[in-house]
């Protein structure tokens, strides 16, 4: 039978016990956000109300109720609740789980048990495996826990087995709400509105670090005399912190990706938007400034040559300069990218030539546009019939074929009608009508 009923504790409602466990939510109604999954009639939330527990996997950032949320789950089903790090645990952890799993089932109440694996992503494939019997078994519910995609983290027989909850950020109303309820308790001194808008903003959608935050500040505000809390001594207290920024995680690749989309969108608001959140936590300028060149190349290509150049010039002005002032060169170079014309035509051509070479394989060299440095070589043919370019008019020698004997000519480069590549397009276009007009031979 379902179990709903709000935990009670007089030690987790002490006073002298840290601020997260004291605000942590005793049932589903108490949690802040997630209504997504937890809202009337949402799929977690329905799960949690059919009394029948099943494994899953939750995604999101740091802070965000993950580990809550699993224990809710334990409460709920009246089940042992069983929880493994696996940043620091390993094997032996997984047997001691499966132990006490088998001796819950095997004792007087036949209590089902919830195994909850935090960070499952950094097990490796044949720790992630070891559960799997458990799982199909039932002699648990697995719960994992990760901030990284479980595409790729999560063996995709484990993925099989669970259902993915994805956990999206707090927002500010979501922050607002727990700073409330700490107040409720009598936990926090005053805070002005301006002063609590920069610390809803620190804490980036991040309970834990909200809370944490809020620990902290009370500590130092009764040591200041400090009450209330302003916007001026927060600044203070704070610093120049960074916000919460996964560098080689999912996050990190979001934005660089939501940044290089911007550019291709040709929003330079956006873009610099992007490049900026990712400066301001912490990305590393050198990379950025490699992305930016790449996304040059990729999506102005020709149309606008100058944009490669400036974006070199931007990242070598960073190397000189440094930060902060190099910035400013690639925040410059990124405008300017989003306003070019666009275009991929170099990008795709390169990509159909790759695929061509791959599957035509490996055909010679035409006689006469091999090399004949030998008087064997020009015995051989070797450049025989090979029209020099500069002798013909403008430097064109119309019929003249450059691909290798019996491939019919492909048409990988197709400019775009944009930028330079007008232009570009057009002197194509009259030099295929030469080479057109050269190719017909006069009537006998």
């Amino acid at each position: 039978m379902q179990n709903t009923a709000p935990r009670t504790s007089s030690v987790a409602d002490s006073p002298h016990q840290p601020l997260a466990e004291r605000l942590r939510p005793r049932h589903l109604g108490e949690v802040i956000g997630q209504q997504h999954i937890l809202g009337p009639g949402m799929p977690l939330r329905l799960a949690f109300e059919s009394g029948q527990p099943h494994s899953c996997i939750f995604w999101g950032p740091p802070g965000v109720g993950k580990t809550t949320i699993a224990r809710l789950m334990a409460d709920a089903f009246d089940a042992q609740f069983i929880s493994i790090s696996a940043v620091l645990g390993g094997v032996k952890d997984i047997r001691d789980a499966v132990e006490r799993a088998q001796a819950a089932r095997q004792g007087l109440l036949a209590q089902r048990s919830i195994v909850f694996v935090d960070e499952v992503h950094r097990f490796n494939k044949s720790q992630q495996d070891a559960f799997l019997p458990h799982v199909e078994s039932g002699l648990f519910t697995f719960v994992g826990a990760t901030t990284e995609n479980p595409s790729f983290e999560v063996n995709s027989a484990l993925l099989s087995r669970a259902t993915v909850y994805v956990l999206q950020p707090l927002s500010a109303e979501d922050l607002k709400q727990i700073v409330a309820k700490a107040q409720a308790l009598q936990a926090l001194p005053a805070i002005e509105d301006d002063a609590l808008e920069t610390l809803i903003a620190y804490a980036d959608g991040d309970a834990r670090r909200l809370l944490n935050t809020l620990e902290t500040l009370t500590i130092s505000a009764a040591q200041a005399g400090i009450d209330p809390i302003n916007a001026t001594w927060l600044q203070q207290v704070l610093g120049q912190q960074l916000r919460r920024y996964d560098k080689g995680g999912e996050q990190f690749y979001d934005t660089i990706s939501a940044l290089h989309k911007s550019v291709r969108g040709s929003d330079p608001d956006a873009a610099l938007y992007w490049l900026v959140r990712m400066l301001d936590g912490g990305a590393d300028p050198r990379y950025l400034a490699r992305r930016i060149v790449r996304m040059a190349w990729e999506d102005i290509g020709l149309a606008d040559p100058r944009a490669m150049q400036l974006a070199n010039e931007a990242a070598a002005t960073y190397e000189r300069l440094g930060s902060p002032e190099g910035e400013l060169a690639l925040a410059q170079a990124v405008i300017y990218l989003a306003v070019a014309p666009k275009s991929n035509a170099g990008y795709v051509a390169y990509k159909r030539a790759r695929a061509l070479v791959q599957q035509d394989g490996s055909r010679p060299v035409p006689l006469h546009l091999r090399n004949a440095p030998t008087k064997l070589m020009q015995q051989l043919d070797y450049g025989k019939g090979y029209r020099y370019a500069h002798d013909e008019e403008d430097g064109f020698a119309a019929g003249q074929r450059y691909l290798p004997d019996g491939l019919q000519a492909p048409t990988l480069y197709e400019p775009v009608p944009r930028g330079l590549e007008i232009k570009i397009g057009a002197k194509l276009q009259a030099l295929r009508e030469r080479n057109n007009a050269a190719d017909v031979k006069p009537a006998p």
